[in-house]
């Protein structure tokens, strides 16, 4: 082979190079990233579910309806479970009227109104003030007020002297194997003098949550309508939900225990 035939082969060798290299470049350096996606509005099959997902059978997977994306399920509470806040406590007018447990309230005896544990859960009450404790029994629903756990009766808040001051800070004691964080569970969003109020509200809300209902109470001071959303299994899933509705509507709001009895009593 000559010379010129080698230099004239070698010359073909690189031009083909090149151009399969260039080729293979071409499309990349052309590329641009692309754009991020946009997220996309809730559908509303999806928004429907989420209506429904406030009314949980005895048989329904206790993790729904409001249970955060990412959120283990609540541990069972031990015997000894604790919790702290403010306590208060009623007497007169309330004395000889029938307590959420369908009991006749005996301010004499020593017994609680709390939101959410179980009736005649036993909890021993320690005022954080004076280092003294009692022991009550839960009969009652309330106190419907948010900064504060429990409603002593006069007898117990005698005990741990906390007549005088009205409110006391307390550590609650959970009593026997007794595990608080079980059942089922509703929020309280408000409570109205007015009826048409309480209904008005109701309506309002049907759009997105269900069931919702008004609870009638007779109080001392007059009649009161609370307006009720949900029955969810779990405290922690209706304390979640609780804290969505707080988000997204502005409320209030107060997670209560629902009672197999009919809703009548409390404080």
């Amino acid at each position: 082979m000559t010379a010129s035939r080698l230099t004239s082969r070698a010359v073909l060798l690189v031009v083909s190079a090149c151009s399969i290299g260039c080729a293979a470049k071409r499309p990349v350096a052309g590329t641009h990233p692309p754009a991020p996606t946009q997220p996309t509005a809730t559908p509303e099959e999806t928004s429907e579910k989420a209506k429904h997902d406030t009314e949980v059978s005895s048989a329904a997977n206790p993790n729904a309806p409001a249970a955060k994306h990412g959120k283990t399920p609540a541990v069972p509470a031990p015997v000894g479970y604790t919790e702290e806040g403010n306590a208060s406590w009623y007497g007169n007018p309330f004395h000889g009227r029938r307590a959420s447990n369908g009991e006749t309230y005996d301010m004499h005896k020593l017994t609680a109104a709390h939101r959410t544990l179980p009736f005649d859960t036993m909890v021993r009450v320690t005022n954080l003030s004076n280092n003294k404790s009692t022991v009550v029994r839960i009969t009652d629903r309330g106190p419907f007020v948010e900064n504060r756990v429990i409603d002593l009766s006069m007898a117990a808040a005698r005990e741990i002297e906390s007549i005088g001051p009205g409110v006391v800070p307390v550590r609650l004691e959970v009593l026997g194997n007794v595990d608080p964080t079980k059942g089922f569970f509703t929020v309280q969003v408000g409570a109205f003098r007015d009826r048409g109020n309480a209904e008005r509200l109701r309506d309002r809300l049907n759009a997105s949550y269900t069931p919702i209902y008004i609870q009638q109470y007779d109080a001392a001071d007059g009649t009161f309508y609370r307006v009720r959303v949900g029955k969810i299994s779990g405290e922690r899933a209706a304390q979640d939900f609780a804290e969505q509705l707080r988000a997204k509507e502005g409320f209030s709001p107060l997670v209560l225990r629902l009672d197999e009895l009919p809703p009548s009593g409390g404080n």
